[in-house]
């Protein structure tokens, strides 16, 4: 019948043959290494392993067992299994109450797996048995009392480890067991428990557990630590708890006033006059009734209360009464700003709408899109004033943790709501004139998205059911006039573009900048600075002349800046009791501002060939362009110089192209191409250009440098072209136009389909210019390039007949001259 249950210390090791090598069944092991010398039990799931246990312990043999790689496999191969195992001997299994088998199994000898002998019924392997070479000395002795030290406090730390486990390790004499029984006790993973039974080393292998054991040890004196302070701020609170129901009590008996009951009173007074919708004053209710049944100096009361006061501050049906007068809305928004006149009359169609249906009109979401300092969040002042609410602004540059918006769920401590239901608190009322200042400034990081967030907010739809994390109630936003701004569209995502009503901001030309600073920038600065008695006045020229030469902006800040600056130097002089000159001209900015900073950008002195005036748009407005190509002996390559964008570059080549399949129209031979180089270079390099508008000027410089025709000098031209040579529209038509004007220019070319945005171009500007729209190149050559030269026809004499009979002439004593050759075709001509 073969040993008892656990009756496995009769079975003896497998003999090695005469290479030291030993025959046996291998048993595949999940998630369990065993270590030689040590007993543990072994649980058994599968069949052949049953199977090949029972014969061995039957038999009286041992088995090895090896940890196999994957846990998770049914039926591992070999190729599944690590190489090293330990030698076994099992006890007979035993069926468990929960259906599982068990057997007790003793650990032997370290073997390595050498050859695979079969693999049916059972995995029979030669394996090569791996000795241990004992060593012990003084230091060896002191890394084993060192590593049961480190041990016995482990076990003192952990419950998982059994105080026995500490006494076997004090009886073990040996290093290499020493290791193997702490590693066995210790939680370690599956690579860890393996390389160390593959450590044949038995000194490296407990330095290695030494280093594991201190590593642990780290861990469990943190887990103490903290249990320790999480046990005492326990006892406290409970001890807390209890004195401060006895100091309540006390109270009560002495009759003293109980500030929190009466504050407890005035919030329930107050639950009943703030017309909450029924959801949120059920919810409200609820937490006052929690907050009530709490000991006033609870840790939960100050969240509660936190929480209840938010929800009473806010305002939930309070609205201010609109001024629907819109005449008076007019004279607001006119008072107060200069042009804007599509914003001022989006405002007023508003107004007008909602004095004739109050009920039915959605309130819009606006979005003033401009450069810097054209007035965008002032005009949000203004609509306010016009319709008598509150205004409030949130600033959203830099916004990058979605909770900004929608705040903190309070399960977080020193939750708050967000911005949103932040500034309706401060607005007061439920129909504020709402600023999202800087939408297009929004950024996105591992907290979240602000700009989806914001996608419920400004959404006529949703926002009626508006929820912020920390309320956890739906907020009614739908009577927020919520007005927008952005310097650039690009950086919103096209969700968020989609709910907004865009409105543009041009940048200020020079007639408004003037009229501006008339109006309000001079008489702002003269009373801030304390200016009023000293007749301080500005010139239109001096004006003018600031706003060429010393400001470079859309809008008006940099100029209102300047203004100051003159002021405060005037104001140094009141103060001084110096003598000053009061009237600003254009000749003394010299003497109090410093030389200009911006030079004015002029027409050409003289008709060039290879020279084109081009018109150019940006920020601070329109500006003209000199666009100027050379040409060299080359190989046909063209070069493009002076900060260009690439599609601008694009346009170049495309003008090229369009030069090329019409060079036998405009008399330019096709070989010119190909041994000649082009370079276009546009000036002031350090300023970037980009754009298809500059495709007419391109194409029109280049054919002049081909074919020698000069251009006027006082044309100034615009346009896309294509390759067929037709005139594309351009946008920023009007900065343009002005731009032409100031720099001295008579005729502007422009596509045709820009006719339309004449009527946004000032008549005294219109009157001062020629204004030629064109459709094609053929129209823009013909108006911008000198005609081209005509040479005359040579009639040569006839030749003399020659006679019948040849005339016998003396020979000259002189040599005869050389017939005259034909001169070589002339190159292009090279501007």
């Amino acid at each position: 019948m073969g040993p008892g249950v656990n009756d496995f210390y009769s079975i003896k090791n497998a003999e090695p043959d005469a290479n030291g090598m030993i025959e046996a069944v291998v048993i595949p092991l999940r998630e369990v290494v065993l270590f030689p010398n040590l007993v543990s039990p072994l649980f058994i799931g599968r069949d052949r392993s049953f199977t090949a246990i029972v014969q061995a312990h039957n038999a009286g043999h041992t088995v090895i067992g090896v940890a196999q790689k994957d846990p998770e496999l049914a039926e591992p191969t070999e190729d599944d299994l690590y190489k090293i195992g330990t030698e076994i001997a099992v006890g007979r299994p035993l069926r468990m109450p929960d259906g599982m088998t068990s057997a007790l199994a003793q650990g032997r000898r370290r073997v390595e797996i050498v050859e695979i002998l079969s693999r049916d019924p059972v995995l029979r392997v030669r394996a090569k048995i791996l000795e241990e070479k004992s060593r012990k000395n003084r230091e060896v002795e002191a890394l084993m009392r060192a590593v049961l030290t480190l041990f016995q406090k482990c076990v003192d730390l952990d419950e998982d480890i059994p105080d026995e486990a500490y006494i076997y390790a004090m009886n073990v004499e040996e290093p290499g067991w020493l290791a193997d029984l702490i590693a066995s006790a210790l939680e370690l993973t599956l690579p860890e428990r393996q390389a160390l039974l593959e450590n044949i080393d038995p000194v490296d292998r407990l330095r290695k557990v030494s280093v594991i054991l201190g590593r642990e040890l780290d861990v469990l004196e943190l887990e103490e630590q903290i249990q320790t302070q999480v046990q005492s701020e326990v006892d406290r609170g409970q001890r807390e708890m209890y004195l401060r129901e006895q100091l309540r009590a006390i109270q009560t008996e002495l009759g003293e006033f109980d500030t929190f009951a009466q504050e407890l009173t005035d919030l329930r007074e107050k639950l009943d006059t703030l017309g909450m919708p029924p959801e949120t004053l059920l919810k409200v209710q609820k937490e006052f009734a929690r907050l009530n049944a709490m000991p006033p100096l609870s840790p939960e009361v100050g969240i509660i209360r936190s929480y209840l006061d938010w929800m009473v501050d806010l305002p939930w049906s309070k609205a201010s009464a609109d001024n629907l007068d819109v005449t008076h809305a007019a004279e607001v928004l006119n008072k107060e700003h200069f042009g804007l006149p599509k914003a001022k009359d989006r405002i007023l169609e508003h107004i007008a709408v909602r004095s004739l249906a109050p009920d039915d009109m959605k309130t819009p979401i606006l979005c003033f899109v401009g450069p810097p300092g054209t007035g965008k969040t002032s005009l949000g002042k203004s609509i306010a004033d016009a319709l008598g609410r509150a205004f409030v602004r949130v600033s959203l540059g830099g916004v990058r943790d979605e909770a900004e918006i929608r705040g903190h769920r309070r399960t977080y401590i020193g939750a708050l709501p967000g911005r949103i239901i932040h500034t309706m608190r401060r607005a007061g009322t439920v129909n504020p004139v709402f600023m999202l200042d800087e939408i297009d400034k929004l950024g996105q990081d591992f907290r979240g998205d602000p700009a989806a967030a914001l996608l419920e907010v400004l959404d006529p739809e949703q926002n009626n059911e508006f929820t912020d994390h920390y309320l956890d109630v739906p907020y009614d936003l739908s009577k927020v006039m919520f007005v927008t701004t952005a310097n650039t569209l690009d950086t919103l995502p096209s969700a968020l573009l989609d709910r907004l009503e865009v409105i543009e901001f041009t940048g200020y030309i020079e007639e408004d900048k003037v009229v501006i600073a008339k109006q309000f920038l001079i008489a702002k600065q003269i009373k801030a600075h304390g200016l009023a008695d000293s007749g301080v006045i500005f010139e239109d020229d001096a004006l003018r002349t600031l706003i060429r030469e010393y400001t470079y902006e859309a809008g008006v800040r940099n100029l209102d800046r300047e203004i100051a600056n003159i002021c405060r130097k005037i104001a140094r002089k009141v103060a001084a009791k110096e003598p000053f000159n009061a009237l600003v001209t254009a000749d003394s900015l010299f003497e109090r501002l410093g030389a200009p900073l911006y030079l004015q950008s002029k027409a050409e002195e003289t008709d060039q060939v290879g020279v084109a005036t081009g018109l150019a748009w940006s920020e601070g407005g329109g500006d003209i362009l000199a666009v100027e190509v050379t040409l060299m002996l080359g190989k046909g390559d063209l070069a493009i110089t002076g900060s260009i964008g690439d599609t601008m570059k694009e346009s170049a080549e495309a003008a090229l192209s369009y030069v090329r399949s019409r060079a036998k129209d405009l008399g330019i031979r096709d070989s010119a191409f190909a041994k000649t180089d082009i370079h276009i270079h546009l000036p002031e390099g350090g300023v970037p250009k980009d754009g298809p508008s500059a495709g007419i000027t391109l194409a029109t410089a280049m054919i002049s440098a081909f074919t020698g025709r000069k251009i006027y000098r006082t044309i100034g031209m615009t346009g896309e072209v294509t390759l067929r040579g037709r005139v594309l529209p351009i946008g920023g038509f009007k900065e343009k136009v002005l731009a032409a004007q100031r720099a001295g220019l008579t005729t502007v070319i422009y596509p045709k389909r820009n006719e339309k945005d004449l009527i946004d171009i000032p008549k005294a500007a219109l009157d001062k210019m020629t204004m030629i729209p064109v459709s094609t190149m053929e129209d823009v050559l013909g108006i911008a390039l000198e005609p081209a030269i005509v040479k005359a026809k040579v009639t040569r004499k006839p030749r003399a007949k020659v006679p019948t009979k040849p005339t016998i002439t003396p020979k000259p004593t002189t040599k005869a001259p050389p017939r005259n050759r034909k001169t070589p075709p002339a190159l292009p001509p090279v501007s």
